[in-house]
């Protein structure tokens, strides 16, 4: 069940990661958000206990080391993600993609130069009395999460209260995620350090991520703090989401309406301004259209069917209906269903036969 969990929720964020990295790419931000979701979802499905014991046969623990390199990946994006928030990307972004690479470099090298890695979902306890390398793994590890953790932290904090929504509920679970992962941080430290001052450090295995107390601190939190930023980083994505497949819906059911303006006044159409995102492209759709409608002699405030009549007969005077004004959301929405009514209209009248032939 907790498999199905970590895979679940880990490959729905990758596939959310993979969808805002391609719209980051036309809109030029969202970088950071999509850097974080993929290598979370990845360090999600990393950690799961089948993945880990099939990671394992190929190299002892290789699975504890992959997910590690996942995380910290994920930290830095979410680091990205928070100087967009603030303003300061560009400040800041060759030195933390610096102290990135340098930390993965010798997270890896000392990994690799330690000998006697258990195998399965092993703790590495016992080795780091004999193991300077490995205690080098876990500082260098420790000490980059817990600055992005406690910049994470900070900045959720401060924004919680601003937000709303899905936003707001998505800052609430990085929260507590934070706090397993600050908590995981600090267990490691203590654990360290008692274990290179025991005499007789004693290894410890676990037969799962929440097998024993130890175990639980060591693998399940930072599987529940993981899982709890994928969360939290795909809650806000859901509406933009839901959002941009009603777009695409709607240009295409406008497209029709929009092509035939279009090809009786070539002019509306905007060349080269169709926009970078969904949105944009749906509102240069509905300009285009309404420019047209205007060239035709159609007024805004025409009922749909007669406008659809006017349009199959070429133009003309268009029955007037009541006009209201409205602003923001409210008269996009308005617009919308206005167009959508028409293009509507104008489909059934042409599937029905009735309508004479555009002149």
């Amino acid at each position: 069940m907790i498999d199905a969990l970590f895979f679940g929720v880990g490959l729905v964020a990758v596939a959310v990661g993979i969808w805002r990295a391609v719209r980051a790419r036309r809109t030029g931000a969202g970088a950071g958000l999509a850097t974080s979701l993929i290598a979370l979802g990845l360090a999600l499905i990393l950690l799961a206990d089948s993945a880990q014991a099939i990671e394992s046969r190929m190299y002892p623990s290789l699975g504890r080391l992959l997910s590690n390199l996942a995380t910290m990946v994920a930290a830095y994006g979410i680091e990205v993600t928070v100087a967009e928030i603030g303003g300061v990307a560009e400040k800041r972004r060759r030195s933390r993609l610096a102290a990135l690479v340098v930390a993965l470099v010798m997270l890896v090298v000392s990994f690799f130069s330690t000998r006697g890695l258990p195998v399965g979902i092993g703790l590495f306890d016992e080795l780091y009395r004999t193991n300077p390398t490995l205690v080098a793994y876990i500082v260098v590890y420790t000490l980059y999460l817990g600055f992005a953790v406690l910049d994470i932290a900070i900045v959720s904090a401060g924004a919680v209260r601003a937000g709303a929504g899905a936003l707001r509920a998505g800052l609430g679970l990085m929260l507590v995620a934070c706090a397993f992962a600050l908590a995981y941080l600090a267990g490691k430290i203590v654990d360290l350090v008692a274990d290179v001052t025991a005499e007789h450090p004693v290894a410890v295995v676990c037969r799962g991520a929440f097998s024993t107390v130890d175990c639980a601190l060591a693998v399940g939190f930072p599987a529940i703090s993981v899982l709890l930023i994928v969360i939290g980083l795909t809650v806000p994505a859901i509406p933009s989401a839901g959002r941009a497949v009603r777009d695409a819906r709607t240009r295409a059911e406008l497209r029709p309406l929009r092509e035939h303006l279009a090809e009786r006044f070539p002019d509306v159409v905007r060349l080269g301004r169709a926009g970078a995102t969904g949105r944009e492209r749906l509102l240069t759709v509905l300009s285009e259209i309404n420019d047209g409608l205007l060239l035709a002699g159609i007024p805004p405030s025409a009922p749909p069917e007669a406008a659809a009549d006017l349009l199959q007969r070429g133009g003309g005077d268009a029955v007037a209906g009541p006009a209201g004004d409205v602003e923001g959301d409210t008269a996009l929405a308005a617009d919308v269903a206005r167009l959508r009514a028409i293009a509507r209209a104008l489909r059934e009248q042409r599937s029905a036969g009735a309508a004479s032939p555009v002149r």
